[in-house]
């Protein structure tokens, strides 16, 4: 049943500004999950993400994306929405998420929420229904329902894979026990895929959107919103092992031209709401010019910079995609959005590592300082400040991605970047739940209290206060934050260098990207550093895997 609030906050924060506060905004991304658990049942929840929204004030960024929390059978992490209104009970009720939406507000800090448009839950009223009237059920229409191939249809209508894994299609059983149609489910086969070329469909979302923006909310992270719209007749790919395409071409079942004409009806919806409302797009294209295309004036503010995120710790590398991303923004006049990890990707900390554990911390280190020094808007997925790495050791009991369950999909090992943050303490839950020893729902690690918050607060040399200490320079600074471009100074083999200047106030970064120091002649004066380092006689020594930022 989907809850309702008697009096629905219709809060903004601030008002609509040419400038635009997503053009240079530092959004910190909360996996509910495993974020704060205020009840002790071991799941994160609601209530525990507002008790530490302080935290995220003094942190220093600017927003909060808050992955699904809706009604869920939870076949995919709450990815699978059965009801878009109602919030799933192990989160909380509709009255926890406005209160989140109110405290952030109140803190000054706006509240990003997590939109699944693509596919809903099996268990989504719309396909249960379908599924209950059989062939020829109008609701089916608002779905991919086809019959199969071969004389009896017992193959499946084309040879779309499933991201994770097997075909991307299920066979549906008809109402006298009979074998029946088959659907499409891009992902797991609870997940079955919208048709957005049914008006209904349309409708719903700008619905959905209305419901949100009244409540408060400031704007919507989408899901796959590469993948609404598939090509007409869904026509066979015509090769296996589809998941090594992704991201390298345009596909019958993404990134097709007409997801377009549906951001641009978004847009005009969230250009209703005062306190510029803004769309996002999770949106994995074969280009940065490709992802442009979202970002058109008329269409979405933000686009995820998966490019950056997969680009190696490699000077050469490094510099080719941040001429690229920024490249690509310019002729729409998007900002270039920064991000190293988030909920469905090896965190950082570890595939920077290629094995060593500190000289993944180094690296670390020098990635996020390198990121908050570029121009545009910078993504912090939670955990990542304290310098968590990925848990690899996880049973494979205790594993709930879905892909891990199927063949030739994903690697099936997203858990391992979804354990439940340390806040506090010495033994598990480390303050992740209200009691010591309490349960959580993926085992954290032995020694991970020495990476809780508590523990790096106050500890100069902590990855927790380098993020606080540089959020802070980069709020104060006029040189950092929104922009489009970046002047490249000359510099050794494996180093960057690159200058910003506004308001009469210059900033340079130095990158060193390689295994040993090297030496160059101090830009100017050390504002931060992600390693010690000792300016002496006009010159400065860059340690190994280092960022250091200067004031010219």
């Amino acid at each position: 049943m989907t809850q309702h609030l008697a009096a629905p906050a219709a809060a903004t924060t601030g008002t609509s500004t040419s400038r635009g506060w997503w053009r240079e905004a530092v959004i910190y991304q909360v996996y509910p999950r495993s974020f704060a658990d205020s009840n002790g049942d071991g799941m994160g929840d609601l209530e525990g993400v507002r008790s530490r929204l302080p935290y995220l004030r003094d942190l220093g960024v600017d927003a909060v994306w808050v992955s699904p929390f809706y009604a869920s059978p939870q076949a995919d992490a709450g990815y699978d929405v059965a009801d878009y209104r109602a919030i799933d009970p192990m989160f909380g009720t509709l009255h926890d998420a406005d209160a989140v939406i109110r405290e952030a507000h109140e803190l000054g800090l706006r509240i990003i929420v997590d939109l699944v448009p693509n596919h809903c839950s099996d268990q989504h009223e719309w396909f249960k229904q379908a599924l209950r009237e059989g062939p020829g059920s109008p609701l089916r229409e608002r779905f991919h329902f086809r019959p199969g191939r071969g004389p009896a249809g017992t193959e499946p209508p084309n040879d779309w894979e499933s991201i994770f894994g097997g075909p991307a299609w299920t066979r549906t059983e008809n109402p006298d026990g009979t074998p029946g149609e088959w659907y499409l489910h891009l992902f797991a086969p609870e997940q079955p895929d919208f048709n957005w070329e049914h008006p209904a469909v349309q409708d719903e979302f700008r619905s959905i959107l209305r419901f949100w923006l009244d409540l408060g909310t400031d704007g919507f992270r989408i899901d796959v919103a590469h993948g609404l719209v598939k090509a007409p007749g869904l026509p066979d790919l015509g090769r296996d092992e589809q998941l090594k395409l992704l991201g390298n071409q345009v596909l019958p079942f993404f990134d097709q031209d007409g997801v377009h004409e549906i951001y641009r009806s978004w847009r005009k919806v969230l250009d209703e709401y005062a306190g510029d409302r803004i769309g996002v797009a999770e949106a994995w294209t074969p280009s940065a010019e490709r992802t442009a295309l979202y970002l058109r004036p008329d269409e979405l503010h933000q686009a995820f910079n998966f490019h950056y995120l997969t680009t190696d710790w490699d000077a050469a590398a490094l510099r080719g995609a941040i001429d690229e991303s920024l490249d690509a923004m310019r002729p729409v006049g998007a900002p270039t959005t920064w991000v190293l990890s988030n909920h469905d990707v090896v965190r950082h900390a570890t595939r920077f590592a290629e094995g060593d554990p500190q000289r993944g911390q180094r690296r670390a280190r020098a990635a996020a300082l390198l990121m908050l020094a570029l121009p545009g808007s910078a993504y912090v997925y939670q955990g990542e400040e304290l310098g968590l790495p990925e848990v690899t050791d996880l049973p494979d009991e205790v594993r709930q991605d879905p892909s891990f369950f199927k063949e030739n999909g994903q690697d099936g090992l997203r858990d391992g970047c979804r354990v439940p943050l340390p806040w506090s303490g010495t033994k598990a839950p480390y303050g992740f739940g209200p009691e010591e020893g309490g349960p959580s729902w993926l085992p954290q690690p032995q020694g991970w209290g020495a990476l809780s918050v508590e523990a790096q607060s106050g500890d100069p040399a902590s990855m927790l206060e380098l993020y606080r200490g540089a959020l802070g320079v980069r709020r104060a600074h006029p040189a950092l934050g929104a922009g489009e471009d970046v002047e490249w100074l000359a510099a050794p083999e494996g180093v960057l260098a690159f200058r910003r200047a506004a308001a009469g106030e210059g900033f340079v970064c130095t990158v060193n990207t390689t295994g040993a120091p090297v030496r160059i002649e101090a830009p100017g004066t050390l504002l931060l550093a992600s390693a010690h380092v000792v300016v002496q006689g006009g010159a400065v020594e860059l340690p190994a895997d280092s960022t250091l930022w200067w004031a010219v």
